[in-house]
């Protein structure tokens, strides 16, 4: 009898193990991007598509919104766990009362490129030409906007100058430009690569590079990231740490494999029917990709800079930049 008892109690405790890990296991994290099938925005998929979220035992749903102002409201409205977006809404949101902090960064630079329309590049030659005319931002209130309102500002433009024209990404981007409703616009790879090609545009102001983003801003300027909310981060640290292992493990891959060897992994309608193009594009992207997930020295300063020097809500007000971000979860990464 002690020795059913025992095997009992001992069937009962294997039994709860199993299904708390189960429960563990079957916990879906919510991550939003603003706008998956950007190279900007390329380690979330790529990390589902290696596998390496379930290595850490998680089971992450990955959604796309086209701007990322979009999926910050989803996160404040509890709709998700985590946001890949631009760094500099954590900035944006702290001026609003708000605790958001990025705990993984994957992009230096902001990855992206100012295009004007070839027909109207004649008389727009820098930022400071759009007076009078429309500036095409995936969302109002997006990091297109700040970085855009920052640009012009450089060139004496005020916010009331020029309009801006949420136009989104992708297909609604290239016929705002053809319909000619916006004059520049913001885009990343690979819808530049492709403007280029056609002929429909050209580069007004590269940041998709780490020489042409500290000649615009005048340093680094840390963009996409995984940010929480700072009472999520506070409160699930292993969860934290897990999505932190499985991005820098992906970070790791990409700067460790050819471009080519990257694109096999993505899905096949992120090439847009041109692989040749996708490749060159990412190739071309490398260099933006951080490759330990650590915020860069200075960088988060460069940021604050840049919306203080339009943003109103920002400007002399006091910003505690060690609450934007952390290392802690991607420091224990080996």
């Amino acid at each position: 009898m002690p020795f059913l008892k025992t095997l009992a109690m001992a069937a009962v405790v294997s039994a709860a193990t199993i299904l708390s890990a189960n429960t563990l296991a079957a916990e879906k994290i919510i991550i939003i991007v603003g706008g998956i099938n950007k190279l900007i925005y390329l380690p979330p998929k790529l990390t589902e598509n290696l596998g390496y979220f379930k290595d850490e035992g998680l089971d992450v749903e990955l959604q796309s919104q086209q701007a990322g102002v979009d999926a910050e409201n989803q996160l404040l409205a509890g709709a998700a766990h985590a946001v890949v977006g631009f760094y500099d809404h954590t900035i944006d949101l702290q001026s609003k009362g708000k605790k958001i902090q990025s705990i993984v960064l994957f992009g230096v630079v902001p990855g992206g490129m100012e295009m004007v329309r070839t027909d109207a590049a004649a008389q727009i030659k820098n930022m400071g030409d759009i007076k009078g005319r429309t500036l095409g931002v995936t969302g109002l209130g997006s990091s297109s906007t700040f970085l855009g309102h920052y640009l012009a500002s450089r060139y004496g433009l005020k916010t009331s100058d020029y309009s801006m024209l949420p136009i989104g990404a992708g297909n609604t981007l290239f016929a705002a430009l053809k319909q000619k409703r916006v004059d520049v616009a913001w885009t990343t790879e690979p819808t530049t690569s492709i403007l280029r090609a056609s002929g429909e545009a050209k580069v007004l102001v590269d940041l998709s590079s780490v020489e042409g983003t500290k000649a615009a801003l005048g340093g680094l300027y840390p963009a996409s990231s995984l940010y929480v909310q700072s009472s999520w981060a506070r409160d699930n640290k292993e969860t934290a740490l897990k999505l932190s292992r499985a991005f820098v493990r992906t970070l790791q891959f990409i700067h460790s494999h050819t471009a080519a060897e990257i694109a096999d992994k993505m899905p096949v309608d992120y090439y847009g029917g041109n692989k040749a193009l996708y490749i060159e594009a990412l190739k071309a992207s490398i260099q933006m990709y951080s490759k330990d997930g650590k915020m860069p020295p200075g960088g988060p300063e460069t940021v604050l800079k840049v919306m203080a020097g339009f943003n109103a809500n920002i400007k002399g007000k006091r910003i505690n930049l060690a609450e934007t971000y952390t290392d802690e979860f991607v420091s224990q990464v080996k």
